[in-house]
């Protein structure tokens, strides 16, 4: 009868299992790193292309913003031509001018502002704002969007003030002939004829001067706020440029724009 003997390897010590552990310990917080290195560098690479879109798209509203404090002056300049000929003792014989800037004081749409927010949407919808790890350049970046919405506002007063002052015109201008004054695009122009005034208009020019004064006082708020808002978006470019060491030349805006995923 054959007896069948077994080898028994030797138990292994403790501190082989503890080392086993740690080794293993030690891969798995390596791999942990890593991977928290590469979320680390891919976030920081979609803060810096949000970054450069978002100088891009302040530095176009720069660029109308400057415009539109042109432009906002003109329309002061005439608010008062207006009012400055039609309450003159030959504002009869000035109606070509009269009827032409009766024409372009009511515009609103090309003494707007328009901003160029869509870095500024998609940092607010789809959490891009939690990228920006320099609080006080987030803190900048929702104040001048903050400001935006605050122009923005004024459009509104403006559009009601206008709206106003339209229904005072009628007392003032022969509505067929101030039509005239408007081409097939509906853009103000000037034209080699001289229509009459409406028979009673001295009776109504005050009133007419008075919703002229409030069209004249919401045109200087309005552009008073672009040009801080100009200020705002001027430093703001600076502090941007500054802190994430970008110049005029690396600001090219990539044909996607900053990846949403």
């Amino acid at each position: 009868m054959e007896v069948h003997t077994h080898t028994h390897t030797p138990r292994k010590k403790w501190t082989h299992y503890f080392w086993e552990f740690l080794m293993l310990f030690l891969a798995v917080f390596a791999g942990f790193m890593a991977e928290n290195q590469r979320e680390h560098f891919i976030e920081h690479n979609r803060e810096k292309q949000f970054i450069r879109s978002l100088i891009y798209d302040v530095e176009a509203d720069t660029a109308r913003l400057n415009e539109l404090i042109y432009q906002r002056s003109m329309r002061e300049s005439r608010v008062d031509s207006i009012a400055f000929l039609l309450n003159s003792d030959s504002a009869d014989h000035k109606t070509r001018d009269i009827y032409y800037l009766a024409n372009m004081i009511p515009r609103v749409t090309i003494y707007q502002f328009t901003p160029n927010e869509g870095t500024m949407q998609q940092l607010k919808n789809s959490g891009g704002l939690r990228l920006i790890r320099k609080l006080f350049v987030a803190d900048s970046i929702i104040k001048y969007d903050a400001s935006i919405r605050s122009l923005l506002r004024l459009d509104l007063q403006e559009q009601d003030i206008i709206h106003v002052q339209r229904e005072a015109a009628p007392k003032i201008f022969d509505g067929l002939a101030l039509s005239r004054f408007s081409d097939p695009d509906n853009n103000a122009i000037r034209l080699d004829y001289s229509p009459p005034l409406t028979a009673g208009y001295k009776n109504a020019l005050n009133e007419f001067n008075y919703r002229l004064n409030s069209v004249k006082n919401i045109n200087k708020a309005y552009r008073r706020e672009a040009r801080k808002l100009l200020k705002q978006a001027t430093n703001l470019i600076i502090t941007l440029q500054k802190e994430y060491n970008l110049s005029g030349g690396a600001l090219q805006r990539s044909s996607d724009g900053p990846s949403e995923k």
